[in-house]
């Protein structure tokens, strides 16, 4: 798992990623005005997962979502009657994913919430996080549609989009930034690959000021 975004990385070491990461690698190109040599095709992984697509893992399948909202290129990866949906929902009684990270967007988020729930009621969810909310004693990676729609703070049945782009938007609002999200990011989007070395010898992570 790449902070922000879901990927499949096989026993041989190879790595797949859902394929607007492209766009995600547009979007941070010009923010940290990175120059001709960083490839914005998602080149730097192995393969790019499209939306509906099968993929073979041994006698089983696995199914491609694309879930945005978190990020542009966020997935949900769909495994028999279990689903690994990355940073779109959390356990019921803490949320959603936040929306505000460059490419992020509220509305893209609820429905690709509304799409996985509306898998089976048996489905089970497996998070990317788990952040403990008051009253919990114990981490949780693992929910069901049936739980989220019966009881997710943000996204239990009935909650509208409006609803739910509001709460996300004031919430987010209110939010710190991660203390690693810019020098992560340039990683990321190279597929976990430094920056390439300058005339030095050295690599170096670009800080924005505008973002601190």
């Amino acid at each position: 798992m790449l902070r922000g975004y879901f990927i499949l990385a096989s026993a041989n070491g190879k790595i797949a990623i859902g394929e607007h990461i492209t766009q995600t690698q547009q979007v941070f190109g010009k923010i940290f005005n990175l120059g001709a040599d960083f490839k914005r095709d998602g080149s730097d992984f192995d393969y790019l997962v499209r939306d509906g697509e099968t993929l073979a893992l041994g006698g089983s399948q696995i199914q491609i979502m694309h879930t945005p909202g978190h990020t542009l290129a966020c997935v949900t990866y769909l495994i028999g009657d279990a689903a690994f949906i990355g940073d779109t929902l959390f356990m019921p009684d803490y949320g959603s994913a936040r929306c505000d990270f460059p490419g992020g967007d509220a509305h893209a988020l609820y429905r690709s919430i509304r799409r996985i729930l509306t898998l089976s009621a048996s489905t089970r969810l497996f998070l990317c996080h788990d952040y403990l909310p008051p009253g919990r004693r114990e981490y949780c990676w693992e929910s069901t549609v049936l739980a989220q729609r019966r009881d997710n703070v943000h996204m239990h049945d009935g909650v509208s989009e409006a609803e739910f782009v509001a709460l996300r938007q004031t919430r987010d609002a209110q939010l710190p930034k991660p203390k690693l999200l810019l020098p992560a990011v340039q990683v990321n989007i190279r597929g976990g690959r430094f920056p390439a070395p300058e005339s030095n010898g050295v690599s170096y992570i670009k800080i924005p000021l505008d973002l601190l």
